[in-house]
Formats: structure tokens, C-alpha cells, sequence
């Protein structure tokens, strides 16, 4: 069984390009739930990282959000095994030092963040993290326990959204995009904004910046939120959807982050290959029902 151990969950949550190839994507059905996928094509022998245990599996570590990430762990941990691999989570919530421990090898592997966050992290802490591979996109979303519906959002209203660059970008943009503000044209190309992008108000709303750990706690104190939908799993609410990012084409896909170099182990290849798999994507769709969005 993978094994975890809860941490505080500083980071952000949430690709761009894929930086490996698909799984090959054929099945055997067993009599387990979960399929076994085809991994034959990774030799687990040749892997360089972690340590082989006493029931020959090659171990390897690492850190991944509890929703959907270790979820999608677990379902591919009868394949991973029958490959002669087994995935050890050491914490189930990512935090500030997570990437500093994927760069330094503490852990062979997380699996929390999308590729804008990475790289942020790189270019501002001189890391060398890279993408091994798109898994999926979490859209953002705007939730509402007070409307049913974005066309009853009016002056006045107040919602919060996430305050990190890539995040508060997200959410500014689905805000355009349903006609109630204007951003400068600039934001595009840099996947970043803040309220002092917006060069126009098409409706009269207030826009605080939270730290999106405290968004869904206080949700309360306004009319409408937007938030990354893994949260929303995780905290189990209830409230109604307003409107949502397009996982079509979606720079945010989260992504198998490792130290460079490790990209190319088999061990790494096989994880990506299984995640990208066709019986991971059904899953998926069927278990997460647009929550959660197979990546490109």
C-alpha cells in the first residue's frame, strides 16, 4: 500500500508542456477494480533511484496532495507493482519546502503543482525541477452558496480569490471571461495578474485576495469564491458552480515534478506512463465528473 503522512499544505496546487511520452495505454482487465496497465516497456532494473526492499520492488519517495494526486497513485499501485515498482508517499500534503526536497533528492518525485508554480519556484530559489509529464488540469471555479447561477451575481457583490500569481491569474481571467471585468492584454503572455491588472470594472464587484488556504473556510463572508476545484474535493462542500475554467489546451495541468535528470529514469517513466494511461483517464472522468480533468 502507498504509505503517507499528512503535512501542512503551504503550496500551490495545481503544465504545460509534457515532457514525456503517453503510456501505450493497453490493459489487461483483472479482478481487481483497477485494471493492470501495460508497463512493460520500463525497465524497473535500470532505475537509479531509491533502494530495492525485501519483496524485490524498487521503492522510490515521494510527495503528493491527497485529492485527487494520491488517489491517482493508488489506483495505479497494482501496475506500478506488477512492474516491480511501489510508490512510497512520505506526506500527502505538499508544503513550501517540497520542490526543495524534489531538487535535492530528499523525495524522487512530487506530484501537487502545475508547471507555471515550478517554474516560478526555479527562476526564484535557483532550483532545476522539471516536468516529467502533464497528468490533469483541476479548474478553477467560481462558487456560490448564495446564487444559483452567474447571471445573479450584481454590483456590489464581493468575491474572494486566490492572491499567488498563477492562481490569482486563473481566476481573474474566468472573471473576463464572464463579462465582468476587463484585464490588460498584457497578462496573457506572463500567465500572471493581480487587481492592478484589471483596466476596467463591467460590473461593479469588490475582488479580495486571500491566501487560497483560507478561501473555502471563510466563504461565508461573501457572495461568490473561486478556488482551485481540488480543494473544493477536499473540503467536501456543496456549494452551487457558477462557471469554470476550460481544461481545453490548459497551461495548469499538474504535473510529475523531479530533479533534472530524473526524467529519464525508468522508474519516473513508468509512473507518467501509467498516470497518462487510458484506464487512469477513465477513471478520472468517471470518479471526478469534470472536477478533475484527464491533460492533453
Amino acid at each position: 500500500m502507498l504509505a503517507g503522512c499528512s503535512q501542512t499544505s503551504g503550496g500551490d496546487t495545481n503544465v504545460a508542456q509534457a515532457a514525456g511520452e503517453d503510456a501505450k495505454g493497453d490493459t489487461v482487465q483483472t479482478d481487481s477494480e483497477a485494471p493492470l496497465i501495460d508497463l512493460s516497456d520500463y525497465d524497473i532494473s535500470q532505475s537509479q533511484l531509491g533502494t530495492v526492499n525485501e519483496d524485490g520492488l524498487r521503492e522510490i519517495t515521494a510527495i503528493a496532495d491527497l485529492t485527487p494526486h494520491s488517489e491517482l497513485l493508488e489506483f495505479i499501485e497494482p501496475s506500478l507493482e506488477a512492474a516491480g515498482l511501489k510508490v512510497v508517499l512520505v506526506a500527502t500534503a505538499a508544503d513550501s519546502t517540497t520542490l526543495e526536497k524534489t531538487q535535492n533528492g530528499e523525495i524522487d518525485f512530487s506530484f501537487y503543482a502545475h508547471w507555471p508554480y515550478v517554474n516560478d519556484q526555479n527562476e526564484t530559489n535557483g532550483f532545476s525541477v522539471v516536468n516529467a509529464g502533464d497528468i490533469h488540469v483541476e479548474p478553477i471555479r467560481a462558487y456560490s452558496d448564495k446564487y444559483t447561477s452567474a447571471d445573479e451575481i450584481s454590483d456590489g457583490d464581493v468575491v474572494a480569490i486566490p492572491n499567488d500569481a498563477t492562481n490569482e491569474f486563473r481566476a481573474l481571467k474566468i472573471l473576463e471571461e464572464q463579462g465582468l471585468i476587463t484585464l490588460d492584454d498584457s497578462v496573457d503572455s506572463t500567465l500572471s495578474a493581480t487587481v492592478d491588472s484589471i483596466v476596467s470594472y463591467e460590473k461593479n464587484i469588490e475582488i479580495v485576495e486571500l491566501d487560497s488556504a483560507q478561501i473555502i473556510p471563510t466563504k461565508d463572508d461573501f457572495d461568490f469564491f473561486i478556488t482551485n476545484t481540488n480543494k473544493a474535493l477536499e473540503a467536501g462542500i456543496t456549494s452551487n458552480v457558477l462557471f469554470s475554467e476550460s481544461g481545453d489546451n490548459n497551461p495548469f495541468a499538474n504535473i510529475i515534478s523531479v530533479a533534472s535528470g530524473n526524467e529519464n529514469d525508468p522508474a519516473i517513466q513508468a509512473v507518467v506512463a501509467a498516470l497518462r494511461s487510458d484506464a487512469v483517464r477513465k477513471y478520472i472522468e468517471e470518479k471526478y465528473n469534470g472536477a478533475v480533468i484527464p491533460a492533453n
